[in-house]
């Protein structure tokens, strides 16, 4: 992309972390100079996204929440933008022509909107799990017979994507995806027994929403991340290794057969993976922090005790037995996520609910297509609220 030509891009989940930062790295690059935002699309924050749209004249802004639709239309009346809701409004804005789109909508609602962008065949910057997570080498292929790239914007997959030499790939040993530890890095499991969401979002690195910033303090958010791992560079369970790093300056690594680890090393800010992502294979002139090594001084690690944050175990069991097991775990975690915020349920509890419905779905079979996914994720919410139920009866 030159600095002549418009690139036409289309935001999913614009009004998230990922997306805010998504439209500071488009602001930096030249804003409306460079860019025609096709679409922006949010949910309950009207306000944010009526601003963001006006501020870089999107065509198109959306909200998931059907109930706020005609707040949106209001809010923008006169602007020139396109307005729509639901999930009919989420497709139309995926299936606009844009030939960048970022997945940034949290959860599996992010998956059938990303879907349709990559079957047209857009560049998917990808900082959305549950799509391959979930739907693994059927969305994969997607990317593929559509025709456009798949990006990865995950600070860990976006570094192991830089450090993976393209054309040594026969000769990678082992990925190392990064964790900080979040922020019960310490604490005992009895510690961690009784805290509430508001404890557990405060992460020490990293700015993110409440979803991923409790996901990195249970450490499902790196569950998550090995299983997108094995479908992002094509690599085998027991090639995929955690380190904990509480610094967060070293991103993930890549070991090849020589014994050399190439790494890639940056502050704690997705920024940096954004504008990656977004000019690739160039890169961009950011205004982020950069590292003073001798500030620095000294970069720590630890192996992830299994014990205290289950859900590593239980991604290398869905990593094991394939099938439906991420998606299975992916919606029971998603399930266990909301009764946890809404008090119904423990911290501890949430990778209790998760196992409980990866045995219960241990015997479905690899999804031939993505009703199944969909079928698959729907049974697994409705085990998961039965084994909460049960729990809160007992």
């Amino acid at each position: 992309m030159t600095k002549s030509e418009h690139h036409h891009i289309t935001i999913l989940g614009s009004t998230g972390s990922i997306g805010c930062s998504t439209l500071d790295v488009i602001a930096q690059l030249g804003g409306r100079e460079r860019f025609v935002v096709e679409a922006l699309t949010g949910n309950g924050n009207i306000a944010l996204l009526c601003q963001q749209a006006r501020a870089v004249g999107a065509r198109m802004a959306v909200t998931a929440d059907e109930s706020r639709y005609l707040e949106l239309k209001s809010a923008l009346t006169g602007s020139g933008i396109a307005v729509a809701a639901g999930e009919s409004g989420l497709q139309e804005a995926a299936a606009r022509e844009a030939e960048w789109v970022m997945a940034a909508i949290v959860g599996t609602a992010g998956l059938a909107p990303t879907l349709t962008a990559a079957r047209r065949g857009a560049d998917i910057a990808l900082a959305n799990k549950e799509c391959l997570v979930s739907a693994g080498a059927l969305f994969v292929e997607a990317v593929s017979q559509g025709g456009g790239r798949l990006i990865p914007v995950d600070s860990e997959h976006s570094a192991i994507f830089q450090a993976l030499e393209e054309d040594q790939r026969h000769a990678v040993e082992r990925i190392i995806l990064t964790a900080s530890g979040g922020p019960f890095r310490t604490w005992s499991r009895d510690d961690m027994a009784g805290v509430t969401a508001e404890v557990a979002r405060a992460h020490p690195n990293w700015s993110m929403g409440l979803k991923i910033s409790i996901g990195s303090a249970s450490m499902f958010n790196k569950a998550l991340e090995m299983i997108e791992a094995k479908h992002l560079f094509g690599v085998a369970p027991d090639q995929i290794e955690v380190i904990v790093h509480p610094q967060s300056i070293i991103h993930s690594m890549v070991g090849y057969t020589d014994g050399s680890v190439l790494a890639q090393l940056g502050a704690p800010d997705m920024r940096t993976a954004i504008g990656y992502a977004l000019t690739y294979p160039e890169r961009p002139v950011l205004n982020v922090e950069r590292l003073d090594f001798a500030r620095l001084a000294r970069l720590d690690f630890e192996a992830p005790d299994e014990a205290r944050f289950p859900a590593l175990r239980l991604a290398r069991t869905a990593l094991t037995r394939g099938g439906l097991q991420g998606a299975a775990m992916n919606a029971a975690e998603e399930t266990a996520f909301d009764a946890f915020v809404d008090g119904r349920l423990g911290f501890l509890d949430m990778a209790d609910i998760a196992e409980t419905v990866m045995e219960r779905m241990i015997d479905w079979p690899a999804a031939a297509d993505m009703n199944d996914v969909f079928a698959g994720d729907a049974a697994a919410r409705r085990f998961a609220l039965e084994a909460i139920g049960t729990r809160a009866a007992a």
